[in-house]
């Protein structure tokens, strides 16, 4: 491809709002195009390296046994309502309404839809398992769409459901899917780590996140290389470090705190540090109102909470918080708390001297202790976990690192299949439901965790097998015939496909700038001096390393660098 001919709009500024590398740089270096909050045109490079990302997708989906298939992406309301989803997904769910006043989701995943096809086609345990996937635009209206292509309200995913006759083929199929990820983010040239991860609105007891390692990923890690123990700050445990409450020295008082209702106003009025305070919150669930303390510097989990209760939550009203505590929200606290379940994390059991909402308005407890001035109903790990916190395996303290989300895989067992009734007979002719497994990778944000994993202070680093073009070959004068001669038959000899011929005029020092924004692995650069000796310059993009070579060897030279940086598998 001549660099002439192809659709490159490069930038010298940064946009003024793109806050991640990703963003800028896939916006410098002419990638991609904004066309409203969270939407984005893909240009010709962009795009070259989302299909790198798919081709490798597919071939490690087919290879793994799965089929691909090709979903509507409107889905009728009446599907999402069979398995109550279309009143609880929330505001993410775009919809909307055709002429004859028929609602319809723009889909932001697609288990109803397939579910209701596996209904409809498999009836018998001879047909199981059977693993259908789909590469496909997805829809989520984000409250604030940014990160370019990390927090788009329109992306690229391959989505794929797994159906079985039992729980132990699903573990099966799960086993042959974590094994696909692995191979796909490992061709594609990334650092990643597999974590124990949270399921969030999709279901399922077991699920796992491949995490691309990044120092601006909004994900947190824990880990332990101790214990092996890997899991997102979401999911991960913490080991109760034991012990009994220590004994405070101070009696119970209550002080006026006028308008004071979060803990760092609270903390700094009162002169303590945060983690003194007794943090109390109200949830709900199905069966009433619950009440859950954390220490004043850590947040509850509620994916957490919801595990040990068995039932979901969600926080309370201001009219419920009320009803519970007798106080308006900022001023709950234990003591004196009566008519509901407490569950307190361990984080309150190390405070002594502490300071509490004294359920009425305008007024906190100080000096309080547990065990002395109030006795939760259950003790357990309900906080969301952080480094220095005790790995659930005995690894010691947990480490903790930045990654970015781009792939998830589930075991869902019969969530949406028992609720749509995708049954099947098995062998004994007795009717059975399906159980359940889905999986999916960001394709459109694996090139974004690529570019925010591998970029410079020059532009991007892409790993060889998402780049748009492996190799650039820049002639420093296009003007110069002998130049360009030996930039063709460099070119020439390289996979057409792969290469970028640049052969603008104009200053060297903007097309090596544009060179290194756009981030082909490899660059030939052939210059007038070295040409008079017979020699070209082929330079690593990763470590600036160059090579002084033959033309005639070039491209040789360019094969072995571009086969040292690709990963194997």
């Amino acid at each position: 491809m001549l660099w002439s001919r192809a659709l490159i709009p490069t930038m010298k500024e940064v946009p003024s709002d793109a806050e991640i590398p990703s963003h800028r740089l896939l916006l410098r270096a002419g990638m991609m195009r904004r066309v409203g909050s969270g939407l984005y045109t893909m240009l010709p490079l962009g795009w070259r390296s989302v299909l790198k990302v798919e081709a490798i997708v597919r071939e490690e989906m087919n290879r793994a046994g799965a089929q691909e298939v090709r979903m509507p992406v409107l889905s009728p309301e009446d599907l999402w309502k069979e398995t109550g989803r279309w009143d609880v997904y929330g505001k993410e769910m775009m919809r909307m309404e055709d002429r004859h006043g028929r609602f319809f989701a723009l889909g932001p995943t697609h288990e109803e839809v397939i579910t209701d096809l596996i209904r409809t086609e498999v009836s018998s345990y001879r047909q199981l398992p059977v693993n259908l996937y789909q590469i496909q635009t997805k829809f989520r209206d984000e409250i604030r769409p940014r990160f370019g292509l990390m927090r788009a309200r329109e992306f690229g995913m391959k989505d794929a459901y797994s159906f079985h006759e039992t729980e132990d083929c699903l573990a099966e199929t799960y086993r042959k899917m974590h094994e696909a990820y692995t191979r796909i983010f490992t061709r594609c040239g990334l650092e990643f780590r597999v974590v124990e991860a949270d399921s969030g609105a999709i279901g399922g007891e077991v699920c796992h996140e491949f995490m691309v390692l990044a120092e601006s990923g909004e994900a947190t890690i824990l880990f332990s290389e101790e214990s092996g123990y890997c899991a997102s700050d979401e999911r991960a445990d913490r080991l109760d470090p034991g012990g009994e409450s220590p004994e405070g020295s101070a009696d119970l008082a209550e002080v006026d705190t006028p308008g004071l209702k979060s803990v760092d106003e609270v903390a700094a009025f009162l002169g303590v540090e945060p983690g003194r305070l007794v943090k109390t919150l109200v949830y709900e669930t199905e069966d009433g109102p619950v009440v859950a303390l954390v220490s004043g510097d850590r947040d509850v989990n509620e994916g957490k909470l919801a595990r040990f209760l068995g039932k979901r939550v969600e926080l309370a009203s201001p009219e419920v918080i009320t009803r519970v505590t007798k106080a308006p929200v900022g001023f709950a606290g234990p003591v004196g708390l009566s008519g509901v379940r407490v569950i307190a994390d361990y984080s309150v059991r190390g405070i002594a001297d502490g300071v509490t909402g004294a359920n009425r308005e305008d007024a906190h407890f100080t000096g309080v202790n547990p065990g002395r001035d109030f006795d939760p109903d259950d003790w357990c790990d309900i906080a969301t976990a952080r480094a220095g916190d005790l790995c659930p395996r005995g690894g010691g303290p947990m480490q903790a690192i930045r990654g970015i989300e781009v792939g998830h895989i589930f075991k869902l067992g019969t969530k949406y299949s028992g609720a749509m009734g995708a049954q099947f007979l098995d062998k004994d002719g007795k009717n059975r439901t399906s159980v359940m497994g889905c999986y999916g990778i960001g394709t459109t944000r694996t090139v974004a965790a690529a570019v925010e994993q591998n970029h410079d202070e020059n532009g991007i680093i892409w790993p060889v097998a998402l780049a748009p073009y492996e190799v650039t070959v820049t002639p420093v004068k296009a003007a110069h015939e002998e130049s360009m001669i030996a930039a063709r038959t460099i070119a020439d000899a390289l996979p057409a496909d792969e290469t970028l011929l640049d052969d603008r005029s104009g200053r060297p020092g903007a097309k090596f700038k544009d060179a290194d924004l756009v981030g082909s692995p490899v660059r030939v650069t052939i210059g007038e001096r070295n040409l008079a000796e017979g020699l070209v310059e082929v330079r690593r993009r990763r470590d600036g390393q160059v090579e002084k070579v033959s033309v005639e060897s070039a491209p040789e030279v360019v094969a072995r660098m571009l086969n040292e940086e690709t990963p194997r598998v």
